[in-house]
């Protein structure tokens, strides 16, 4: 059984009286030991900087490019996941080593090379600020990949959730991409740009959504569930987190996986805890529906998945455990 740990992540059985021991025993090793001479400091200065933001894998005849718009930080967890004790959630947190004030997502953004057409799926927030400084990325992502805007063929939007769709246009209102058609469903096409909804709630991701679509309201393509409406590329439809959220799978050369958008928000609180309702969803009872559901599918058939926002680059299997889930991350493959 798992000890209870407290929220500084220090077991809680591993007691002062402990430490200082261990640290005595150090101690005396130390004196007993001979003298050395202190290592010199480090000549090389330190870099401040970090590795490019994508990863590439095969997947048949296929390449996958993942790239990220950067992490969005949601801030406290009991703001955005409901209908468990929020003491509950931060005991979660805390057993699986993160951070119990400010749960932080990814967005990773697979962009698939068919041979014949570059297909990207979601866009991230774009020139939006409204989760801080640190998304907006994939401009710059793209660039380090080698990937030129002009070259992508479609975009394909899993719904029209600002960070999902924020990145199709510039901050001056331009296309970014082209000559990209955009597939989306028709039902959140028409939710996400209803000029009645700028009174509402959800006046800032309809803003942005009217922002982003209206303009390249003339390449716009609408897919169905179950439609392989690219090929090697379906629909399946997931609603609950919006009207027409919609998962995708991938294939090529026999080979598949699952990208599934915003089925799960989060690798732990959302898979432990399926039926757990986050704050973002237009539906959270009927997303927790649908979120057992297909994560019991996607599970029972060892369907590889992608999640947009897991930690990056949000690859790997899902498998059943107790009333939940669990994530097994793919190790990365760095040599190819």
């Amino acid at each position: 059984m798992m000890k209870r740990l407290t929220t500084d992540h220090r077991p809680a059985n591993f007691s002062r009286r402990s430490l200082l021991a261990l640290s005595g025993g150090l101690a005396a090793t130390a004196l007993a030991a001979p003298r050395l001479i202190a290592p010199a400091e480090a000549s090389a200065p330190r870099l401040g900087t970090q590795a490019p933001y994508y990863y590439r894998f095969a997947l048949g005849h296929a390449e996958i490019n993942v790239v990220s718009d950067g992490p969005l930080p949601l801030g406290d967890p009991g703001g955005s996941f409901l209908g468990v004790p929020k003491e509950e959630v931060t005991q979660m947190l805390a057993n699986n080593f993160l951070d119990t004030n400010n749960v932080v997502l990814e967005q990773n953004i697979p962009i698939v090379n068919m041979g014949d057409r570059l297909i990207m799926f979601d866009t991230g927030m774009g020139t939006s600020q409204l989760f801080g400084p640190t998304t907006g990325r994939l401009g710059r992502s793209l660039a380090e990949a080698g990937i030129k805007p002009e070259d992508i063929d479609a975009i394909v939007c899993s719904h029209a959730h600002i960070d999902h769709i924020g990145g199709i246009v510039g901050a001056d209102g331009r296309p970014l991409f082209s000559k990209a058609e955009v597939w989306l469903s028709e039902a959140d096409f028409d939710f996400w740009t209803d000029e009645a909804k700028l009174g509402s709630s959800d006046k800032a991701f309809v803003e942005h959504a009217r922002k982003n679509l209206l303009p390249v309201r003339e390449r716009i393509k609408f897919f169905k569930d179950g439609q392989e409406f690219l090929p090697g590329i379906t629909a399946i439809a997931a609603p609950g987190h919006t009207v027409g959220h919609t998962m995708f799978i991938i294939s090529s050369g026999g080979k598949s996986f699952c990208f599934m958008g915003d089925l799960t928000h989060h690798q732990v609180l959302l898979l432990e805890r399926p039926m757990m309702e986050f704050a973002y969803d237009t539906d959270p009872k009927q997303s927790a529906r649908t979120r057992v559901k297909l994560l019991g599918m996607l599970a029972d058939e060892r369907i590889p998945v992608m999640s947009y926002h897991f930690p990056w680059p949000g690859f790997g299997n899902l498998a059943r455990a107790g009333e939940g889930f669990r994530f097994y991350a793919a190790p990365m493959n760095m040599i190819r």
